[in-house]
């Protein structure tokens, strides 16, 4: 049950981060937007790409040896587990999301 509940905690708390960046986006002027939300938005990438790592490997932790096996009750897992860098990456790596990340909250902050 702890696995359960840390998995639904970071999902909860990366869902609530999505949730307020698109009412952002939503509100903002693009030029606001251009300025303001490059960082937040590399940031919540990289939160959520963890956030599914974290996941899959705590579900295959849960499954056991299922969560090997292409068939079967693991399956999902496994197609999962085994695609998650995969599917992190198209968008730019995490190191390179949490740079840009970083370098624009010092530039917004005058640091």
């Amino acid at each position: 049950r702890e696995k359960i509940a840390n998995m639904a905690r970071q999902v909860e708390a990366t869902q609530s981060w999505l949730e307020v960046v698109t009412h952002q986006m939503n509100t903002m002027s693009s030029k606001d937007q251009r300025e303001r939300l490059g960082g937040p938005l590399a940031l919540l990438k990289a939160q959520a790409t963890k956030t599914f790592e974290y996941c899959a490997r705590e579900a295959a932790q849960i499954f056991g040896g299922l969560a090997y096996t292409r068939g079967g009750q693991g399956e999902k897992v496994e197609r999962l587990y085994r695609e998650v860098r995969a599917l992190a990456i198209p968008a730019g790596s995490e190191e390179i999301m949490l740079d840009l990340g970083v370098r624009q909250a010092l530039k917004r902050s005058n640091l």
